[in-house]
């Protein structure tokens, strides 16, 4: 089974990632596979940001289709790639600016960010997959709160993670 974790910037995908490894699950850093692939495209410096083609994203990751157990696939852009299962990790806006900017993003990045998590822009393409999809709200939870999530998740029990079960609406005068 592949299982996506996708979420905005910030949200804390690379530290759940980093927890599941740390649990003997394999979990594939999308990030560092495009450029150990030479699959990072055209840089849009108004966005401050390489193109990636996930049609050639998905190619060159066949190779874990047909492996036994279960996959994840880490990364901003992993809700676009063939897999089973969708788990957006999210954040709460004002929390998640304030990580983007100690990570040094400009602040039109950060914004822009900011405004694509507070409208559930991720969670909204991941449902749009016809994929099962589940989010996660990571603002205050500790790491190990969010792999007995994820472990819950995997083993059925879900009904606490389904797509609405995280709220930014009273965020948005602040971000627009």
């Amino acid at each position: 089974m592949i299982i996506s974790i996708t979420g905005t910037p910030g949200t804390g995908k690379t530290t759940l990632s980093e927890a599941l490894r740390g649990k003997g699950y394999e979990v594939i850093d999308l990030n560092d596979h495009i450029r150990k692939n030479g699959l990072l495209g055209k840089f849009d410096e108004e966005r401050d940001t390489h193109d990636v083609s996930t049609s050639r994203l998905n190619r060159s990751l066949a190779q874990y289709q047909s492996r036994d157990g279960t996959i994840f696939f880490e990364g901003h852009l992993s809700h676009f790639l063939d897999c089973d299962t969708i788990i957006v990790l999210r954040c709460n806006p004002s929390v998640l600016y304030e990580r983007l900017k100690k990570r040094g993003y400009t602040e039109n990045k950060t914004i822009e960010n900011v405004q694509a998590e507070a409208l559930d822009v991720i969670l909204c393409e991941s449902t749009d997959s016809g994929r099962p999809v589940f989010e996660i709200d990571c603002t205050s939870s500790d790491t190990n709160n969010i792999i007995s999530a994820v472990e819950d998740i995997l083993a059925g029990n879900n009904g606490g993670f389904l797509p609405g079960s995280v709220n930014w609406s009273e965020e948005m005068v602040k971000w627009f």
